[in-house]
């Protein structure tokens, strides 16, 4: 039986193992190693943050994107944005140098199993674990509203949903958003020969302004200090004291984490996609419907009048929703058996980020609602895995022994005589 298995292997995954292996657990890492940026993300794109805010996390601090970039002849310096594929190749040399091998199979169970967890994957092998951590990224938790979820496929997908925009090549394509995802893929449709047009909520479109330099004096750094999330004390808050932010009533918490740091496009796209792409701003979707092979929307202008546009397709650019129903690998009497923050669907963490069952532990974005805004971001693998280990550790040391719920369905492989071999 394994210390801890861990269930995915982006940045918070990696992290989290890297820290695990160090401390001399024996650890089980799966997943398909930095998919969402490798799988889900257009060509052409770049990294919002600040190159050193987008770091993965080891305890000797050895291999960071500044270590890698320079290994690898390239600059990540402050204020030049970085292409989303410098940072994923990132991301595989760290798997690569602090990680214990990734087995890179998809898992489809995780349930309770005496007193720790059964991990199945897809070919139907299992191992079993004394804890698991779910680092599991955003793909479970797409995001499309609820007037657009009833057409087809072919005329809507969410824009995780695309690595190559190239075969929307004059096509009329509707993108519904108003963030960066929303801005630089109906930016890049553009540079691809498609004719987007931007439909967003919002009566006004947010920019960030471009980054101050690291260096400045005592008083300019004071009054606007840097941080992993942006410049100011606001987001230094959200940055650098997510500790903090657990100790606020959960209604405060789940508004923070829907809230903060919003929609905001990034400084060095706003020339290109300004002179590219229409918007219509301050018009909310009503309705959509497929009309004579166009996909027909119907919008609620700021005037309250309705007005319609249609188009080949629609990109909902629309975020994720951290919401436990949406984890199908996670055994139903798990999912029902976890305490939630206030009124959501995401888990009520402990300080070592362990929910209600024992020994069941959640990162990234699952964690917002507890910790703030950072889970969201690359910036929080830090935090998170010295805080995360620390509780496994905890958990593994000497805590009662606990009862899980029982699992919601056999899980192939065991017997009540004598438990399956762990592979």
């Amino acid at each position: 039986m394994y210390d801890v298995a861990v269930i995915g292997a982006g940045p918070y995954g990696l992290s989290i193992a890297a820290h695990a292996a160090a401390a001399g657990m024996s650890l089980k890492i799966f997943g398909r190693t930095m998919a969402s940026w490798r799988d889900h993300m257009p060509e052409g794109m770049f990294l919002k943050s600040e190159p050193w805010s987008s770091n993965l996390s080891d305890p000797s601090g050895a291999h960071t994107l500044r270590d890698f970039s320079e290994e690898h002849g390239f600059e990540a310096v402050h204020g030049s944005p970085l292409p989303i594929a410098a940072f994923t190749e990132y991301g595989m040399w760290f798997a690569e140098h602090a990680v214990p091998g990734v087995d890179e199979r998809t898992v489809t169970l995780v349930a309770p199993d005496g007193e720790g967890f059964r991990v199945r994957t897809a070919d139907g092998a299992s191992v079993r674990a004394r804890t698991v951590v779910l680092a599991v990224g955003v793909m479970p938790f797409v995001n499309i509203p609820e007037q657009l979820a009833g057409l087809p496929a072919r005329y809507v997908s969410h824009s995780s949903g695309h690595r190559d925009l190239s075969g929307f090549r004059g096509q009329d394509v509707t993108v519904v958003g108003a963030g960066q995802a929303a801005l630089e893929t109906a930016t890049l449709l553009a540079e691809q020969g498609a004719r987007p047009r931007l439909v967003a909520r919002r009566e006004r479109l947010n920019w960030n302004t471009p980054p101050e330099p690291l260096r400045r004096g005592l008083v300019r750094s004071l009054r606007t200090p840097h941080s992993g999330l942006g410049t100011g004390w606001t987001s230094w808050v959200w940055s650098e004291t997510p500790w903090a932010v657990r100790r606020l009533p959960a209604s405060a918490r789940e508004h923070i984490a829907r809230t903060a740091l919003g929609p905001a496009g990034a400084w060095w796209l706003r020339e290109r996609y300004e002179r590219r792409v229409p918007a219509l701003l301050g018009h909310g979707l009503r309705g959509a419907e497929i009309r004579d092979g166009r996909a027909l929307l119907t919008l609620t202008a700021p005037d309250g009048s309705t007005t319609a546009v249609d188009g080949d397709h629609v990109v909902a650019a629309t975020g994720f929703t951290p919401d436990l129903d949406r984890l199908g690998l996670l055994d139903a009497s798990l999912r029902r058996a976890v305490v939630t923050v206030g009124t959501g669907r995401a888990p009520e963490l402990t300080a070592g980020f362990e929910s209600s069952c024992p020994g069941l532990f959640f990162a990234g974005l699952l964690a917002a609602p507890t910790f703030g805004p950072s889970m969201r971001f690359v910036h929080g693998a830090t935090f998170t895995a010295h805080r995360l280990v620390a509780g496994v550790r905890r958990r593994l040391s000497g805590s009662p022994v606990v009862r899980l719920p029982r699992p919601a369905e056999p899980v192939p492989g065991a017997s009540s005589a004598q438990p399956a071999r762990d592979r």
